[in-house]
């Protein structure tokens, strides 16, 4: 009966560690396009690689399929305006040589002049 129970708990975590849903990558010119996924099929994460490093514009979303991130990268370095949005607002994180270089918080009450 020991041993069954052993066996009926492996095939278990085996099974449940099967449910996983696997990253897919995709060849697109000299870039690979990966997409990451939450356990329920929905996009967690897109982004390109280049020789092994993340490269060009990266989306997160959250399990509802709303932009979480928008990040930019160069040979694996973080470059450019970064936007995150949080329950608070929208963040604008500005990278320069891989560090940040400035930090701009939009809130949802902020009010933009248009000419």
């Amino acid at each position: 009966m020991k041993k069954f129970v052993i066996a009926a708990c492996i095939l278990s975590v085996s099974f449940l560690q099967a449910q996983d849903i696997e990253p897919k990558f995709e060849k697109a010119g000299d870039l690979v396009k990966a997409t990451y996924f939450y356990e329920d099929g929905t996009i967690k994460e897109q982004g390109f690689f280049k020789d092994k490093k993340l490269t060009g514009t990266w989306t997160s979303f959250d399990m509802k399929g709303n932009k979480t991130t928008i990040a930019h990268y160069e040979a694996g370095k973080k470059v450019g305006k970064w936007f995150m949005w949080k329950e608070d607002g929208l963040k604008e994180i500005d990278y320069k040589d891989n560090t940040i270089a400035s930090v701009q918080t939009w809130k949802e009450e902020t009010k933009l002049a248009v000419k």
